[in-house]
């Protein structure tokens, strides 16, 4: 039986390291192509080589999703090579959690273009696509954050809370194109997300989560049943977190 994957165009945003990096490895391992889009090029080179090397397709484009127009070409790129594109993964993210009080404005206004802007973007980049084929999926990440707010999560958890209200008025607005929309909230996963945390009492406050973290492979796995449910079926929204964490 056809996987309902296989053969399908993924735009995978942040793809370099973490859940992008898994769900690109296993997107190809059940023969999607993917298009992976990320800002380093030498990482990025490494893994569209690996997944070849196992018998996957891929490619590539350096993609700074603050940047409208290098989503765009992302999204261009990956017609010129593949012909379509089926998904986007929205998933490119920045987690510099610090007290307000501390006045990080540089790291707010960070999170609020990549986490917020950057996925606007790419929605805006697939959508006279999408609608002009009549199919689509957007897949969109949002977070445990986006769901409850802790010290030091507060401009964090606004940019997942948004992530998830954009995600909802999408999921509707798209309907009479037949486009699906998902929305992957992760818990503690192990990526490179808590390195760019530079409040010294918020990264102390981590380590108690940091220490249940699972592995990204277990986001890559949500987001290939969200993509391998028939057409009329609609994964709107996954939490996934560690069984160990609260």
């Amino acid at each position: 039986m056809e996987n309902n994957i296989k053969g399908k165009v993924i735009i995978i945003t942040g793809a370099s390291s973490g859940i992008g990096e898994a769900t690109a490895r296993h997107l190809a391992s059940l023969g999607a192509l993917v298009s992976l889009g990320a800002r380093r090029k030498e990482r990025l080179d490494q893994l569209v080589e690996e997944i070849k090397k196992t018998g996957g397709q891929a490619v590539s484009f350096v993609t700074d999703v603050t940047r409208r127009e290098q989503v765009a070409a992302l999204v261009k790129g990956t017609v010129d090579a593949f012909g379509k594109v089926d998904v986007i993964f929205n998933n490119a993210g920045l987690m510099p959690l610090s007290l307000l009080e501390n006045l990080h404005y540089e790291e707010w206004e960070k999170m609020i273009d990549t986490n917020l802007k950057g996925m606007l973007y790419g929605i805006g980049a697939v959508m006279p696509l999408f609608k002009a084929q009549k199919s689509g999926h957007f897949i969109n990440v949002s977070s445990v954050a986006g769901h409850s707010v802790r010290p030091g999560t507060a401009v964090y958890s606004a940019t997942k809370f948004a992530v998830r209200a954009l995600s909802e008025g999408l999921r509707q607005e798209v309907k009479p194109y037949n486009i699906r929309t998902t929305i992957i909230s992760p818990g503690a996963i192990r990526t490179e997300l808590p390195n760019t945390i530079t409040d010294a009492r918020v990264k102390e406050n981590m380590h108690s989560i940091l220490d249940v973290a699972i592995s990204p492979d277990a986001i890559a796995r949500a987001v290939a049943y969200a993509i391998e449910q028939q057409a009329d079926a609609d994964v709107n929204e996954i939490i996934l977190r560690p069984t160990a964490q609260l």
